[in-house]
């Protein structure tokens, strides 16, 4: 009767065993799908971030680009004035 009692008890702690493998490996793909999720929310943030700094980038030479165009129209007007100054006198 002995005997018996041991099988048991060895085949209850395998049971229990198996079933804590199974927790262990249920709480780790758990943990991989959470990091993976973490990964791709990054990875998105990262990829927002270099477009936003591409887009300021763009917004800065468009800005230089209209800078120039008015200092040149500023000069144009400065002229036509005093071309206009001079055909009154004329």
């Amino acid at each position: 009767a002995g005997r018996g009692q041991g099988k048991m008890a060895a085949g209850g702690a395998a049971d229990a065993q198996a079933r804590f493998g199974h927790s262990v490996k249920g709480l780790l793909t758990e943990k991989v799908t959470s990091c993976g999720t973490d990964v791709i929310a990054l990875t998105k943030q990262v990829l927002k971030g270099s477009r936003s700094a591409e887009l300021l980038g763009q917004a800065a030479r468009n800005m230089v680009v209209q800078e120039d165009a008015i200092l040149h129209s500023e000069d144009s007007l400065r002229k036509m004035a005093i071309i206009t100054t001079h055909l009154q006198y004329q």
